[in-house]
């Protein structure tokens, strides 16, 4: 059971897909949005979930006080989780809650997208090849603001991403079989 963990939709259970995604844990999405909420990253955001899955991790943003989100899944079944999740979301947040769901792959997505985004969330199958991970990070540095922060979470046996220019690593937490590897954008990322 995936469920939104605190804010303005707390406690709201989400749908997971039946197949194909990996949800980020209670315990993972608990300690990345008190580091989040530390570094007063929410409040007001636009944020990016790539490879969204359930979405739980831009609907907690949402919840959490984010401005809009903008969710990517391409898998049919995994983005109607999506839709149904964030319609869950917005009711039960009671406003406007900006929140669109694409049914994309990420690379098309990302070769039209309009930022700029204040936080992203890449959580890619951890089949995801090394190649299309780092060119999904060298089409979104352009749509960043500036200070941005972008969280990609893989495998703990995955190697670090590799960052294009205009991202900087910052640091990189290990949940057991998972990593969380932290990175922000520079001026340099609309060069």
């Amino acid at each position: 059971m995936t469920r939104i963990i605190a804010g303005r939709a707390g406690s709201l259970t989400l749908e997971v897909p039946d197949a194909g995604t990996r949800p980020t844990s209670d315990r993972v999405r608990e300690s990345l949005f008190g580091a989040l909420e530390s570094a007063d990253a929410l409040r007001g955001a636009a944020v990016l979930d790539l490879y969204a899955g359930s979405g739980a991790l831009a609907l907690e943003a949402v919840s959490r006080g984010a401005a809009r989100a903008d969710l990517v899944e391409k898998a049919p079944r995994a983005a109607s989780v999506v839709q149904r999740n964030a319609a869950k979301v917005t009711k039960a947040i009671g406003r406007d809650a900006a929140i669109a769901v694409h049914r994309s792959a990420v690379l098309s997505f990302l070769q039209t997208a309009r930022g700029p985004f204040d936080l992203v969330f890449i959580d890619p199958p951890y089949d995801l090849g090394d190649h299309e991970l780092t060119h999904a990070l060298q089409l979104l540095a352009p749509t960043l603001a500036p200070d941005a922060i972008v969280i990609v979470e893989r495998a703990s046996r995955s190697p670090e991403p590799a960052l294009p220019a205009g991202l900087v690593a910052e640091r990189s937490k290990r949940y057991g079989d998972t990593t969380l590897w932290w990175s922000r954008a520079t001026a340099s990322a609309d060069d």
